[in-house]
């Protein structure tokens, strides 16, 4: 029995702590293992950063102000737009670049013709697919010097294997390198041999994203191989073609290895002098850097004519 005037008492409510899940992270680790992981992507990107920034970026400004300057005894001073002059007034420069744009459309019909063929042609192989893209490829791999070498022996008129091939068929034998009229061709021919292994590995990855029924459909219709490349694979290709079409615009005009290599850059006549060739020789063989960079500023000019013109087309293909 309990006393009088006293009453029980109540326990005290008691707060429960809620109790972390197993596994979880808290806050504060969280935060520095983000911070740790965005630390290191940011590493990598500021690194790919200064790469272009030393190798592209700041050649390009400064090629940009070097256009508009003379250096003479180690002075420099601002010319304006006499670099310019220069070399517009110059004979060969028109020359240069009536050859570029012969190399360039030359390039075009076979370095882009025969690339997306052999895409094709492989495309069509069950088996041995892989062994095929790695022939396509090799002279990708091959060191620019070697396939050059190779295919100056090719031309050589006295022992080339190609005038020994022609003479078996009762051919005359050519000046392939020595000719004005061949030593363009005989470049385009060798660029086209040495570069096509990379745009063929890019057309045929295209070509393996085509679905299968669109062809069935057109063999259901009664087309034949030429009528589905025209209404099958061009259409589902054309986003590739047009862009490998403006990086084979960009990259032969930029043309220079192989004219100097192959013909000493000028050729017979000056037929193989290119525009980058031209550039070579103000800079390293007339020491004017001001005329080199002006002419380098002109051809950066046209080409990003030519990318801004293929970014308009595509917006306005995609709207």
């Amino acid at each position: 029995m309990s006393a009088p005037g006293l009453s029980p008492t109540k326990a005290a409510p008691t707060r429960r702590i809620p109790s972390r899940p197993a596994g979880s992270v808290p806050p504060r680790s969280s935060f520095a293992k983000n911070l740790r992981r965005n630390l290191t992507a940011h590493g990598f990107l500021i690194g790919a950063l200064i790469c272009f920034a030393l190798f592209s970026w700041y050649p390009m400004i400064r090629e940009f102000f070097l256009a508009f300057q003379k250096t003479d005894n180690g002075g420099v001073s601002w010319v304006g737009l006499d670099n310019l002059r220069t070399v517009v007034n110059d004979p060969v420069f028109w020359q240069a670049w009536k050859n570029t744009l012969l190399f360039t459309v030359l390039a075009l019909v076979f370095g882009f013709l025969v690339p997306f063929v052999v895409a094709l042609v492989i495309n069509e192989f069950r088996h041995g697919k892989g062994y095929l893209r790695l022939l396509v490829y090799l002279p990708v791999m091959l060191p620019p010097v070697a396939s050059v070498l190779l295919f100056k022996y090719l031309y050589d008129p006295g022992y080339g294997l190609l005038n020994e091939l022609i003479g078996f068929f009762g051919l005359p034998e050519q000046q392939w390198l020595q000719d004005p009229d061949t030593s363009m061709l005989s470049v385009v021919v060798a660029s086209t041999w040495m570069n096509m292994g990379g745009a063929a590995l890019i057309y045929l990855a295209a070509l393996q994203g085509i679905p299968g029924e669109l062809y069935e459909a057109a063999e259901l219709d009664g087309a034949g191989v030429l009528r589905k490349i025209w209404y099958v694979t061009i259409p589902q290709t054309r986003l590739i073609l047009s862009l490998m079409l403006l990086m084979q615009i960009i990259s032969t005009m930029q043309v220079f290895v192989e004219p100097f290599l192959l013909t000493g850059g000028a050729g017979p006549e000056g037929s193989t002098t290119t525009v980058v060739y031209l550039i070579y020789q103000y800079a390293f063989n007339f020491n004017n850097y001001g005329a080199a960079a002006a002419l380098g500023l002109l051809l950066l000019v046209l080409l990003a004519g030519f990318s801004a013109a293929y970014v308009k087309l595509s917006r306005a293909e995609n709207e």
